[in-house]
């Protein structure tokens, strides 16, 4: 964890915008702006880019999956440079809180993968670049999004060990926690057998 230099009230003030930023749903807003029905009625009912391929419209879920990423990377640049590390580390926390639980769908949000990626990036781009690197390996291998999700964050410690950034443990571990806890349905279907693939409908 880096020194925390911000005044208490900026840091809530972060917390509170990258909350709000990452809360924006922008699974549902594809799927609405083009006409892919709701959602909550489709696959497994989660909002992210992984449920929006299972429409079979692979524009909807990359812009999904960018924009989802974004959303948390653009929370933690923009306090990084207003701010510092200490605020940024707040800014992509809250950020992907935003996106697990957020008020617009009564705190029943998604699993937060693009979310934590972009989070990871905008923090440190090389621990950023390993942890996607790594989603996309066990994906096009396994065609399993949860547990490339799940290897990705679960190796985010050691990646952060390797590229030097220590001060990041504390913030990804949380991070990594969250990313397990959200996929614990997947981790038993994982262990049945029974996880779809990857564009399974």
């Amino acid at each position: 964890m880096p020194p925390i230099d911000t005044a208490p009230m900026i840091l809530a003030l972060v917390a509170l915008a990258s909350y709000l930023l990452g809360s924006v749903p922008f699974g549902m807003v594809m799927a609405r702006v083009m006409g892919l029905g709701n959602l909550r009625e489709i696959g497994s009912g989660n909002i992210g880019a992984t449920n929006v391929l299972r429409t079979g419209n692979k524009t909807a879920a990359f812009f999904t999956l960018l924009f989802d990423a974004a959303k948390g990377g653009v929370a933690v640049l923009i306090a990084q440079a207003l701010f510092g590390e200490d605020a940024a580390q707040i800014a992509g926390l809250f950020a992907f809180l935003g996106h697990l639980f957020p008020v617009w769908l009564k705190f029943n949000g998604g699993k937060g993968v693009a979310t934590f990626l972009g989070v990871i990036l905008a923090l440190n781009f090389y621990v950023g670049l390993a942890c996607c690197a790594t989603w996309l390996v066990v994906a096009l291998a396994l065609r399993v999004s949860s547990l490339a999700a799940l290897l990705a964050a679960g190796l985010s410690p050691v990646w952060m060990i390797v590229f030097d950034y220590g001060q990041g443990l504390l913030v990804g571990a949380i991070l990594t926690l969250l990313v397990y806890i959200r996929h614990s349905t997947n981790i038993k279907r994982l262990k049945a057998g029974t996880e779809p693939k990857i564009g399974q409908k």
